[in-house]
């Protein structure tokens, strides 16, 4: 039947139509995609990262372009072959019903059989190619990778093969391979179509045309198998078949062989393929699959794990020791652990009065604060407003009235959540940012138990610390989400103000993106999925928007191709306040090394790290900077050739930031892990275990027991220790301390480690590791080891020794009442001279009045002397070598000089915190914090009696230091 032209045209305009219908569905669905990748762009170019942006963009771009465009042409090729190789002669008369149904297939198509073969190719190719683009990171390391100048001590490849190459050549091995099945199957139907295949046929099924072509197919398949095999031989240099990962005696003695065979019987079989184009039968295939099969399961399967059974695990020490030792260099290298410096510590049971004199500094920044139990402390006294909030507080060093001291310090952010009201023009044009931080000395407290502020309060009162106007607005920080929108008709809040007006504010900084035309304000309302920035009337051509404003999600989105660490710390230098973020570095195929997971930013699997790079992000201009400051890792240095404009040389960091560094504590924390098992260097001492280290249980955590120094030993309620594989480990704590054989203090971060034992009973002090972060020293690790077979207090024994000790435990049980929680803290260990001092603070929290952490004492003990507990640390070692106060006996009936017994004054402490409850609640926080004092006073006074320390006329909470001891 023929087609009228105007019927021709109605049918090719339906067409448009429909086309047109389709593609508009797509962009409507799209709009918001879309949206946020014209924003993405705009974002990226008002930081200056408009080249790192397209980087990015042709990363994950290319790729999928390239595997696309060779899927496609594959395929298309092998379609148009199977159309060429069609027989005319079974489709010239239909024999069968199947012959029937095909002919009747192929007329209905025959008009539109190219446009079939296109699509065809073309939907397959999007299938097979766009998934490529998840490889991107792979693709970068590909295609900037450098040697790094190491081999491995297997094949004696650069180390950078397998970080660089080896992981985008396997995953384009498994592509073409997975690719060629899928052009292998839709051959075949395309050749079943065609009438070259007939599985009702009595003749002839397969036509030799089609043999020969799906035997090309399949030689080429052989040939990628081939060379799976051949790259699958430095795969075994990740094997983890042995005792330690990396090519053990097995896999070089086994594996290896039976690849190398594979890749000669793959050859072989792509041989017999193509030797089968000529033959066109079955008999060549099958030889060469069966032969294949045979030798994959015997050779590469069964052969190897007899070895590991029959011949390694007999012997297994004589066989793996060689491997072993590869294992022990490669992981110590790729933690940077080849580094740390092991120094034998001469311990002595106590300390003499003059070493003490001698590490003064080191004892008064000991720790009276932790920073997990003052950010209670910090956000009832200093949040100030519900719609402030503190985060998170973090451990620095900054010059107090001349001295370096130890300091706590937070940001005071925006809470989005609990804003006077939840109206659009105050979560997004009024309420734009937090503003001020709160800092205190670690080692000082009030009477109250209340930190010594250095900073605090709004606007931000300080003199050691200051912060100017806009360095105290703080637009980017930890917890910040959304976005806001600047220089709109309203002003922002900066503060408020009690009796005046408040203090207003508009952005002056360097962020923002300018909503300058509708287009911007349509794109950033789907992006947002709200309407208002594209309505709204305080929106004007002038007005920016400024959104990813969460530190980490901020620099993730900068250089996703890096891992951060989970804590940011606020910096505060010349007024202004400056986030500074720790960037990683990881792969899990460095050759021979151990595999480990971390925790924070480093969470997942990997056997590489270097921190090399910081990243600073300007709390009020929302800048980032990316500094490199360990250029010689080659990860790093890949990057830096593929985004050239993200990364500066760490020269350029300011001195002011530099004095600030820290060094990062999820990276110590795995490094410790590691180093725990890989301090071991000699093979056998290494395989037995017995030498091994575990992190020292965290004390808080051992909960209803009680340790003590002996394994052996039970509790006062008669119970073992419950302390098992699980039990949660101590964290590191950072210090500014003297290490030993040092002339001056540094500020590092120090973990203590105990011996692997039995049902993990050993709780003794076997080592301890630091890592320096001043910039004079910056990274150095340490690792000072306890002598052989002395028993050294480790951390929970000696929070076992403070909790037994009668005096304290009267102290911990009078606190533990009356309405108020006792909270221990971290046990720090502080080595001073050949000694060391072990620091436990002990905090309440009150269930009425003052409801949050209170300092109230701090224990000491030196190994050799019983526990003591004072105002300060210095306080308490001057109670050991100066007069002790007499606890009371039971049978005392204590009196304060007036006459009043403990239960009176607890029971005025009870009713002062009430009222103090009470006026919180009103809001009067100048009575609550003096009722609260006088409270704490009464408290005081309570327990200065049971200690035998209360005075004729006036309360104190400790002795008198004695001469040697005052600063």
């Amino acid at each position: 039947m023929r087609v009228t032209p105007a019927k021709g045209r109605r049918t090719r305009l339906r067409g448009w139509l429909i086309a047109a219908a389709v593609v508009l569905l797509v962009l409507l669905f799209s709009l918001r995609g879309l949206a946020g990748f014209y924003t993405d762009s705009l974002w990226f170019d008002s930081l200056g990262q408009g080249g790192t942006w397209e980087r990015l963009l042709a990363a994950r771009v290319v790729p999928a372009l390239v595997f696309t465009v060779l899927f496609f042409a594959i395929l298309l090729l092998s379609l148009i072959i199977a159309d060429r190789l069609a027989p005319t002669s079974r489709l010239a008369t239909a024999q069968t019903p199947e012959d029937e149904l095909i002919d009747r297939y192929r007329q209905l198509t025959a008009r539109f059989r190219g446009r079939i073969r296109v699509g065809v190719a073309l939907f397959f190719a999007l299938i097979a190619g766009i998934g490529v683009s998840s490889q991107w990171r792979d693709w970068l390391l590909f295609t900037n990778g450098t040697d790094t100048g190491t081999t491995d001590p297997q094949f004696g490849k650069d180390i950078g093969f397998y970080l660089f190459k080896l992981p985008f050549i396997n995953f384009i091995i498994d592509w073409l391979f997975a690719g060629l099945v899928i052009v292998l199957l839709v051959t075949a139907v395309a050749h079943y179509l065609n009438g070259g295949i007939r599985f009702q046929s009595t003749v002839e099924r397969v036509t030799p045309q089609v043999k020969a072509h799906l035997s090309v197919i399949l030689a080429i398949m052989a040939l990628v198998k081939t060379a799976e095999y051949y790259f699958s031989r430095f795969d075994l240099n990740l094997s983890n078949r042995g005792v330690v990962d990396g090519a053990s005696y097995t896999d070089v003695n086994a594996q290896l062989p039976a690849l190398k065979l594979l890749i000669f019987v793959s050859v072989i079989a792509a041989l017999l393929f193509v030797w089968n184009i000529r033959r066109r039968g079955w008999v060549l295939p099958v030889i060469a699959v069966g032969l294949w099969g045979f030798v994959s399961l015997v050779v590469a399967t069964i052969y190897p794990a007899a070895i590991q059974n029959f011949r390694v695990k007999p012997n297994e020490f004589a066989n793996e020791r060689k491997f072993i030792d590869r294992n022990i260099a490669a992981t110590r290298e790729s933690f940077d652990l080849a580094k740390v410096d092991v120094k034998n510590f001469d311990f002595t049971g106590d300390v003499a009065p003059e070493v003490v004199e001698a590490n003064l500094a080191t004892i008064d920044n000991a720790r009276l604060w932790d920073p997990n139990v003052i950010q209670d402390t910090y956000s009832t006294l200093q949040a100030l407003q519900t719609y402030y909030r503190i985060n998170d507080v973090d451990v620095d060093r900054y010059d107090i009235n001349g001295q370096t001291t130890q300091v706590l310090l937070s940001a005071r952010e925006l809470n989005g959540s609990e804003l006077p009201s939840q109206s659009w023009v105050n979560e997004h044009i009024v309420y734009t940012h937090g503003y001020g931080a709160v800092a205190s000395p670690s080692n000082e407290a009030q009477s109250d138990g209340s930190p010594v502020f250095v900073l605090d309060d709004i606007p931000p009162v300080g003199e050691s610390l200051t912060l100017s106007d806009k360095g105290a607005q703080i637009y980017f920080g930890e917890r910040i989400d959304g976005y806001v929108i600047v220089d709109a008709k309203s002003p922002e809040l900066n503060y408020a103000r009690q009796g005046r007006n408040d203090a207003l504010t508009r952005y002056t900084g360097k962020d923002g993106i300018v909503l300058s035309n509708v287009i911007r304000k349509a794109a950033f309302a789907l992006r947002f999925g709200d309407a208002n920035p594209l309505i709204s009337g305080q929106v004007d051509g002038d007005s920016r928007v400024l959104m990813l404003r969460g530190i980490r999600e901020r620099v993730t989105k900068l250089a996703p191709f890096l891992d951060f660490d989970a804590d940011p710390y606020p910096v505060i230098t010349e007024g202004r306040t400056t986030w500074i973020l720790d960037g990683y570095t990881t792969s899990d195929r460095y050759p021979y090394a151990q595999s480990f997971s971390g925790s924070g930013g480093l969470s997942s699997t990997f056997n590489y790290v270097r921190n090399s790079v910081k990243v600073t992000v300007d709390a009020y201009n929302g800048t980032v900077k990316f500094f490199v400051i360990d250029a010689k890792d080659p990860v790093i240095r890949a990057y830096q050739k593929a985004f050239p404009d993200l990364f500066s040389p760490f020269s350029e960091m300011p001195d002011e930031l530099v004095a600030h560094l820290r060094y990062p504590e999820d990276l110590f924390k795995v490094q410790s892990d590691v180093f725990s098992k890989y301090h071991v260097t000699q093979a056998r001492r290494f395989y037995t275990g017995n030498e091994r280290w575990l992190l020292s249980p965290d004390p808080n955590s051992v909960v209803g027991t009680i340790p003590t120094a002996s394994p052996r030993s039970t509790t006062a309620q008669g119970r073992s220790p419950e302390i098992s594989a699980t039990t949660k480990r101590q964290d590191p704590f950072y210090l500014y301390i003297r290490l030993p054989g040092e002339d001056r203090e540094s500020f590092l971060i120090l973990q203590p480690f105990v011996p692997v034992s039995k049902d993990n009973q050993q709780t003794r002090l076997v080592a301890f590791m630091t890592a320096k972060s001043d910039p004079r020293d910056y990274g150095e690790l340490d690792a000072f080891v306890m002598p052989q077979g002395e028993q050294v207090l480790g951390p929970v024994q000696v929070a076992a020794n403070i909790n037994k000790d009668t005096t304290i435990s009267q102290r911990i049980t009078l606190l533990d009442q009356r309405g108020s929680e006792v909270i221990s803290g971290n046990v720090q260990l502080i080595p001073v001279g050949d000694s060391i001092v072990y620091v436990q603070p002990f905090f309440t929290i009150a269930s009425q009045g003052a409801e949050f952490p209170q300092f109230q004492f701090v224990a000491v003990l030196v190994q050799d002397r019983a526990p003591v507990i004072g105002a300060t640390v210095a306080d308490a070692l001057a109670q050991l070598f100066g007069e002790a106060p007499q606890a009371p006996t039971p049978d005392d009936t204590p009196t304060t000089p007036e006459g009043q017994t403990v239960d009176q004054l607890l029971a005025q402490a009870t009713e002062k915190f009430a009222a103090a409850d009470a006026a919180l609640r009103d809001g009067d926080l100048g009575t609550y914090q003096s009722l609260v004092k006088e409270a704490q006073a009464l408290v005081a006074q309570a327990q200065a009696i049971l200690d035998g320390t209360a005075p004729t006329t006036t309360t104190t909470t400790s002795a008198a230091a004695p001469a040697a001891f005052r600063r």
